[in-house]
């Protein structure tokens, strides 16, 4: 019998250590937070020097040439930035939430359902849907750099916005 109660005590020990150790994701929370933290003042430094740059260049009466579309491209930079902010911070919520304990104030009357996660599947499935918006604004931006010459060219980038428009309806479809 004393063998038995040692047995349970040492599953007892283990078990709780096992669950315990749960805790080292917040790690990954903290310093989730702490990138997306890093992204939105970046991404709002950009969009100031943006905004900074576009007065100048108004005050001073030049136009360079390719003016507006570097007006659009550091927006639609910075814009990259805040997407991928808000994958740190969705991950960083739902790694808490998944892990460690719900968040009461999320759970309130001013609490949000875009950041209710109840499953590792809710979570890839947000984080998935915010890296296709990354990734459909990146694409834009590099369109922006991009000369075409050949109407072949002209053709793939109509095909491409296409299939982009597609995939984005039926990424639509699939939430609902």
């Amino acid at each position: 019998m004393a063998d038995k109660d040692q047995n349970s005590l040492i599953e007892v020990i283990f078990e709780g250590a096992i669950w315990r150790s749960r805790f080292i994701v917040l790690l990954a929370v903290v310093f989730g937070l702490l990138g997306a933290i890093i992204l939105f003042v970046v991404a709002s430094l950009d969009i100031w020097h943006v905004a900074v740059t576009t007065f100048h260049t108004i005050i001073s009466g030049l136009h360079p040439d390719k003016f507006h579309e570097d007006i659009v491209a550091g927006l639609i930079g910075a814009v990259d930035l805040y997407l991928i902010a808000v994958v740190m911070f969705i991950f960083s919520f739902g790694i808490y939430e998944l892990f460690i304990s719900d968040i009461d104030e999320a759970e309130g009357n001013n609490g949000s359902q875009i950041l209710a996660i109840h499953s590792l599947d809710q979570l890839k499935d947000k984080i998935a849907k915010v890296i296709i918006m990354v990734l459909i604004v990146n694409f834009f931006q590099r369109v922006l750099h991009t000369n075409f010459t050949t109407p072949l060219e002209m053709l793939y980038l109509a095909l491409s916005i296409t299939a982009l428009s597609v995939g984005l309806y039926f990424l639509g479809k699939v939430g609902k």
